[in-house]
């Protein structure tokens, strides 16, 4: 499986080793982690071991983050895509063994269509390339932006539910309502 998309202004493929100064830059400022628990990353060596677990996804699980690069500039812009959230390690609101979009990026990057402009594209990719399902989302309910662009690529809430301490709302999407 190749794992590469483009859209009007991304590209979205593999994450790489050389993407650590880029993940460093992401996982480690403050304001990306606001709504994810306030934990950033403090060392490079994080950042690697991050997209070491990612690329351990692509091939153990045929699916795993994109990196998401800007276009116009080449720069890394930081990720989005889809995961296999497998075992009770990594169960969410009581489920296990579920696909999730997410997306994350650089705060410069924040508020211009990115996020949305690569879920788009992500789920079509998991709908009509992977043949996913069912996919689901997670937002921190406080997160307005992360949950708006659930809502507008069409996941549908379900409930919210407490994470580690924070309030989250939790939403999916069927392969039969996608496009409707």
């Amino acid at each position: 499986m190749q794992f590469y998309l483009e859209t009007e202004r991304l590209i979205l493929r593999e994450l790489l080793d050389t993407d650590v100064e880029g993940m460093f830059n992401l996982d480690s400022n403050t304001d990306v982690h606001k709504y994810l628990g306030n934990n950033p990353i403090t060392s490079k060596e994080e950042a690697q071991k991050s997209i070491a677990f990612i690329r351990k996804q692509y091939k153990e699980l045929g699916i795993g983050r994109f990196a998401a690069v800007e276009k116009t500039s080449g720069e890394f812009m930081g990720w989005s895509g889809l995961k296999l959230n497998k075992g009770e390690k990594e169960a969410l609101n009581g489920n296990q063994n579920f696909i999730d979009i997410g997306y994350r990026f650089i705060p410069k990057y924040w508020k211009k269509g990115y996020g949305y402009e690569s879920a788009v594209a992500c789920l079509k990719f998991g709908f009509q390339q992977m043949n996913f399902n069912t996919i689901y989302g997670a937002a921190d309910v406080k997160n307005i932006g992360s949950n708006k662009i659930l809502q507008k690529i069409g996941l549908q809430f379900v409930n919210e539910f407490s994470y580690k301490n924070l309030d989250v709302n939790w939403y999916e999407l069927k392969k039969e309502n996608y496009g409707k």
